[in-house]
C-alpha cells in the first residue's frame, strides 16, 4: 500500500524581511572574508610553507655571491614560503640609506657599531632583528710572515669609513704597529695616533684588498667579505682581533630592518633562519674564521641603544 500523497505546500511570495535578512547574513560574511585576508597579509605573518600566502622579500647584501646564501634561499622558499631576492651592494655606504628608502626590505652587511654609528649621524632608527656572526677584522701582508717584519714607515691601508677606521686602528695597535691617544676607543681616528712604525693610509674598505694585491701597500686590513671575494689566502694574515672576545659584543653582525617592521613576523623569521643548521654548515665552510652568533632581538636593540649612547657622546 502507497504512502499517502502529502499536499503540496501553496505556492506564495517570501517575506521580504526574510530575504532582507538573508543578504545582509550573505554581505557580513563576504566583509568578514575580506577583512581577515587582508589582515592575515597586512603583519607579514609567515609558517611553514602551504600555512600563509607566498611572499617576495628583497635583502640587502654585500656577498651575494658566496654559496651559503643559495642554501638559505631554498630553505626560505621549502619552510616559510618565501622568495628572498638577494640585492648586493659593494660599497658599505649603500645598503641602509636603501632600506631607508625601501629599495630592499631588510639588509644583512654590518655589525651593531656600524648600525649605530650611522643611526646617530643620519638621524635614523634602523633596528637589528637577528644576529649573524662576528668575523676577525685582519690585517693582511703578502711579502712578510708577521707585523714586526713590516719595514718602518711601510704604507698600510685600513678603511676610511669611521667604524671600520676605529677597529682598524685598534688592530694596529694591538700588532704594536701605533699607539692611541687614551689607548684608542670604537670611535678613535687616524687624528688619534700619537706614534706610529708605518704609514696609515685611508681607503674605501672595498679596495683595501686591491691595493694590496697591486703591491701599493705592504699591508692592509681588509674586511672579511671583500677578503674573500679577493681570494685573499688566510695564510696572508698576520695580525687580527679575536671574534670570540666578550669585547667583541658591538661587532656581532645583524639582519637588520626599518624601526616600523622591527616586530614583522616575516623578517623575524627570516633572521632565525639563519641558525638553521644547515645555512649554518653552509656559512662556516664560506667563512671559515667567523664566530657564530644567536643573539635575540631583544638583547641586538639593547646593545644597539647602549653603543648609540656611547656614539652619541664621541661625537659632543
Amino acid at each position: 500500500m502507497s504512502a499517502p500523497a502529502l499536499p503540496q505546500k501553496p505556492k506564495g511570495k517570501r517575506p521580504i524581511g526574510w530575504i532582507v535578512a538573508a543578504a545582509v547574513v550573505v554581505v557580513a560574511i563576504v566583509v568578514a572574508l575580506i577583512v581577515g585576508a587582508v589582515r592575515s597579509g597586512g603583519d607579514g605573518g609567515a609558517g611553514a610553507a602551504g600555512d600563509s600566502a607566498a611572499k617576495t622579500v628583497k635583502i640587502g647584501v654585500a656577498d651575494k655571491a658566496l654559496p651559503y646564501w643559495k642554501t638559505y634561499t631554498k630553505l626560505a622558499k621549502d619552510k616559510l614560503n618565501v622568495t628572498v631576492q638577494l640585492v648586493n651592494f659593494s660599497d658599505y655606504s649603500l645598503p641602509n640609506p636603501a632600506l631607508k628608502d625601501q629599495q630592499v626590505d631588510i639588509n644583512q652587511f654590518q655589525h651593531i657599531q656600524y648600525l649605530a654609528d650611522y643611526n646617530v649621524t643620519s638621524k635614523d632608527d634602523i633596528q637589528p632583528i637577528g644576529s649573524t656572526a662576528v668575523y676577525p677584522l685582519p690585517l693582511y701582508a703578502t711579502k712578510y710572515d708577521s707585523a714586526s717584519a713590516l719595514p718602518a714607515n711601510a704604507k698600510v691601508a685600513i678603511p676610511n669609513d669611521a667604524i671600520n677606521q676605529a677597529r682598524a686602528l685598534l688592530v694596529l695597535q694591538d700588532a704594536k704597529l701605533l699607539t692611541l691617544k687614551d689607548g684608542g676607543t670604537a670611535f678613535s681616528t687616524t687624528a688619534d695616533i700619537e706614534t706610529h712604525k708605518v704609514d696609515v693610509q685611508t681607503l674605501d674598505a672595498s679596495q683595501t684588498a686591491n691595493a694590496l694585491q697591486q703591491g701599493s701597500v705592504a699591508a692592509a686590513v681588509v674586511n672579511n667579505n671583500f677578503a674573500t671575494a679577493a681570494g685573499l689566502p688566510v695564510k696572508d694574515v698576520i695580525s687580527k682581533d679575536d671574534p670570540s672576545s666578550a669585547s667583541a659584543a658591538p661587532y656581532v653582525n645583524v639582519f637588520a630592518v626599518r624601526d616600523a617592521d622591527k616586530d614583522n613576523s616575516t623578517y623575524l623569521a627570516l633572521a632565525k633562519l639563519f641558525q638553521d643548521s644547515s645555512v649554518q654548515q653552509a656559512f662556516k665552510e664560506d667563512y671559515p674564521q667567523a664566530v657564530a652568533r644567536n643573539v635575540s632581538a631583544a638583547d641586538l636593540q639593547s646593545e644597539l641603544a647602549t653603543v648609540e649612547q656611547d656614539a652619541k657622546a664621541a661625537k659632543q
